[in-house]
Parts: structure tokens; sequence; C-alpha cells
């Protein structure tokens, strides 16, 4: 009697220990998961051979992801070039919300990002984290006597208004796209070497603007450079009280195209595709590293791209071998159709994600600011993330706490809008809205009507333009359209203020 007394006293003591140590656990750092957020670079969703089994490009790697992790069909940038989508991910904001309305940002230009608007890595450093970045950065920086012009910087100062600045304890960066001048490594502010050569341009597939050009900074070398360091950053930050955010937008397979190496030719189709092979392979180093520190399980890993294959990497090339890097999709990179903005979203999380899942559900570059948010249970201001809805539910397979996302806002490299709601797409111009065909001046454009509407459920490839035939669609789209740019979000909350007013008045549909 006394010994079942002694144990039932310590079993109590036992269970008491193991409830408080759960909740010290819980409420500690140590058990929020790892992120590391992936971004490749003009990465066609047909490159990616879990979303293409017809492809030619076998992406062993990314796949693996997939096969244990949820793959998102239905996934979108913002916009169909890179700035803007990059901004959309640090902010949970879209983009021509900005002084951005098309385009993209060069190597010597000033701050995209507002200094007093919240960034999901300053949100993520308040919420205990190391927040790291490697790679390409194309926001924007203020580059010492810039106000003297860009032939006049003085490369030996700090750069202000760099990723540091925006809530990354650690950056390793080049400022814009591989093939926009200057070239350099920049580390926290400061340029590894000071860049003093003038290198030559090339075209093709190795596109690459002259300009001035660091002594240490070599194209070739640029994908291993950034993968060396986010694989130290890792390995420095793991196990440790913290965890850590590692932000890492890589600049590949974006133009110049420069496979190295074994990769030469390992395709089989073409540079392009070994380029994609490099940048499958990078995701077996994440992996590998995770791995080896015993922190795989418990760290969320996002794959992505920022938009569409790019043309400039010689799209017959690859339709020649019977890959098509958008699939089925109409259009490329900067282009408003959905070979433009739809994109390969992988998110591979071990501890929680115990069987692969495709999700049909609809989601946004924007969105996975307030899925970290929801993550770490906090909500956010009003003036934060106002277009970002969290996608943690399809992870956890839970109830979602918040409606999903239901409609989306497309964007394209010139400055043209859509909206997306179920399976309807509105696009409010005749043309493609970049460089695809039919381009904006052409006289095809001119002939066509005014707006586009697509049933997607129907016509994935968006060649039956249906407006006549729904006018009650067209207005419902329209009118949504209209409500989202004027309220300054697209979600619930206070209604914020616009920039570029001006901008807002040449749009001819805006209030109809």
């Amino acid at each position: 009697m006394q010994q079942e007394s002694f144990f039932l006293t310590m079993n109590k003591k036992n269970t008491l220990c193991t409830l408080l140590c759960f909740f010290v656990l819980s409420a500690g750092f140590a058990q929020k998961p790892n992120i590391v957020y992936i971004l490749a670079d003009d990465l066609g969703i047909g490159d990616v051979s879990s979303y293409n089994p017809n492809g030619k490009i076998y992406t062993e790697n990314i796949d693996k992801l997939a096969q244990s992790g949820v793959r998102f069909t239905d996934a979108h940038t913002t916009s169909a070039v890179c700035t803007p989508t990059r901004y959309s991910i640090m902010t949970g904001r879209y983009n021509w919300r900005t002084t951005m309305k098309k385009g993209v940002l060069h190597g010597y230009d000033t701050p995209l990002i507002d200094p007093k608007r919240e960034t999901v890595a300053s949100y993520l450093k308040k919420q205990g984290y190391k927040t790291g970045m490697v790679g390409k950065w194309h926001l924007g920086m203020t580059w010492g006597n810039i106000e003297a012009g860009e032939k006049k910087v003085d490369f030996s100062k700090q750069v202000r208004n760099s990723p540091n600045s925006n809530g990354f304890d650690y950056s390793f960066i080049i400022p814009a796209s591989l093939d926009m001048p200057p070239y350099a490594y920049v580390e926290n502010g400061f340029c590894t070497a000071i860049p003093k050569d003038t290198c030559e341009g090339r075209k093709g597939i190795e596109l690459f603007r002259a300009g001035i050009s660091a002594p240490d900074f070599k194209p070739e070398d640029v994908i291993g450079r950034f993968t060396e360091k986010a694989l130290s950053f890792i390995n420095q930050n793991a196990n440790k009280e913290k965890p850590f955010f590692l932000y890492f937008p890589l600049a590949a397979p974006h133009t110049p195209v420069l496979p190295i190496g074994d990769f030469v030719g390992k395709s089989k189709v073409s540079p392009y595709g070994d380029f994609v092979l490099m940048v499958d392979d990078v995701v077996k180093q994440v992996v590998a590293t995770l791995k080896k520190n015993g922190i795989y399980d418990n760290t969320i890993i996002v794959f992505t791209s920022d938009n569409g294959f790019a043309n400039s990497a010689n799209l017959q090339a690859q339709l020649s071998k019977g890959h098509n890097p958008s699939i089925d999709y109409r259009g490329l990179k900067t282009d408003i159709y959905e070979g433009g903005h739809r994109v390969p979203f992988i998110v591979h999380w071990g501890k929680v994600i115990k069987t692969g899942k495709v999700s049909d559900q609809l989601l946004c570059s924007t969105d996975f600011f307030r899925t970290v948010a929801e993550l770490n249970k906090t909500s956010l201001k009003d003036n934060v993330a106002e277009d970002s809805y969290s996608f943690l539910s399809e992870l956890t397979g839970r109830k979602p706490t918040h409606a999903p996302r239901a409609s989306v806002i497309h964007h394209s490299s010139n400055g043209y809008f859509a909206i997306r709601k179920g399976k309807w797409k509105l696009i409010m111009c005749s043309h493609s809205g970049g460089n695809g065909k039919p381009k904006e001046d052409s006289e095809e454009a001119k002939s066509l009507p005014p707006i586009q509407l697509y049933d997607l459920s129907a016509d994935i490839a968006e060649t039956r333009n249906v407006y006549a035939a729904h006018p009650e669609v067209v207005k419902e789209l329209t009118n949504l359209l209209t409500r989202y740019v004027k309220d300054g979000r697209s979600t619930q909350g206070k209604i914020q203020t616009n920039d570029g007013p001006a901008y807002w008045s040449q749009l001819t549909w805006l209030g109809k």
C-alpha cells in the first residue's frame, strides 16, 4: 500500500513536471519552427517536374519537398515581374499601392519600402527570430553619394536602407538582378570589395548589361556564393535559443543563364534547363544542412518563384525539346495572363505535415506575412500586411481561424490590372499587359474588346473572351477591384491611404 502510494505520488509529480516542461517549451523560442524561404528567379511553373510531369526537366529535390509537403496549384505572385513580387513578400501588400505602378527597379534605385513600414523580417525579429537574408534584394537602397549621380557613388560608404534597415540581422546580397550593375556583393550594408572595373555587356541567354564590377564578383560564381552564405547562416543559428528566419532569394535561373561544372549539359534540354537543375541542387544542399543539424522536421521550407518564365531565356529552345515552362497556361513573365504570375509554391514542415498534399486553395505572394503572424498567434495592426491572408490551415489541416483568400488582384509589367474570383478572371485591358502577344500598341489589341473575361474552370488557357455573355460578372468584379483599390486594402480593417492618387484617376474603369 505504501509502495502503491509512493508510485502514485511519483506519477503525479512526473505528470506535473511534464506539463510544466511542455508549457515552458511552448512559450519559449526553442519550439517555434525555423523558416527558410527560397525564392527562385524567373522559374516557370512548368519547370518544376511535380507540376509538369510531361516536362523534360526533372527537379528531383524540389519534388521531394512536395511529396511530403503541401503543393499549391493555384498560387500567384502580385505581379508578373520581380521587384513588385519581392515587395509583396516582404510587406504583405500589393506593390501598386506604392509609387511603383509598373516595371522594376534597377541597381542604383532608391528604396521602394517605406522605412516606417513593418516587414515580415522586422515582425519575426520582434517574435524572437534571428533574421537573415542571402540573395537578390532588388528593392532599392541608398548608395553613398548617390545624390551626385551613379558615376559619383562612393562604394566605400555604408549603404543605407539595406535589408539590415528592414528587419534583417544579417544580409549578404546583390543589389538587383544578376544582369544589372553595379556588380558587387553587399554584406551588412558594406561592399565586400569596391567596384572599380567596367565589364562589357553580353547578349542572348547570357544577357549582362555593361557596368562597374567589384574584383571579387563573377556572375558564374553567384549561385555558389549565395549557397555558401545561406548554409553558413543555418549552421551558425541551428539549435540556438532563438529560431531563425532565412530569406533566400536566388538570382537564378534569371539571365544571365550560366550553368557551370557538372551541370553543363545535365538536363539534356538546354543551358536554361541545366541552370534550373543548379537551383534544384541548392534545395538539396539546404535540406542536407538542416538534416545535419537535426532541425529539418522543425523547419518550414517554402519554395516558390517570383514570376513566370522569361522569354529572354529562349523559349523556343525549350519548346523544341518538348518542354513548356508555362505548361498549358497562356503567357510568360511580364504578362497579365496566367503564365506570367501563376507559380510553383511548395511548403514542407515535417513536424506538422505528415503526408504529401495537393491544395487548390487560392494563394498570393502577399500571404506569407499573415501566415507567420497566425503561426506566432499575434494580430497585426491595420497598417500592416493589408493584402495578406493566412494559409496556415492548409498546412496544419485544422479548421481555419479566418476566412481563406477568395479573390486576388494580378498586375502586369506595364501596369495593367486583372482580378480573379472563383472561376472568373477579369482583365482590364485588351492585350497582354506586357511583352507577350497581343502587345499594347498592336493593331490586334486595338481591334479587340477593351476588357477580357475568362472562365478558368473551362478555359485555363484563356483563349475565349466571354465578357459579352456575362455582364453581371464583369460588373461584380469591376466593383470589387475598385473597392480594393480605393480602400487601400483587400482584407478587413481600417481603410488605408493609397499612394499616387493622380495615377488612380487615369484608370478609366475605376469607380464604374
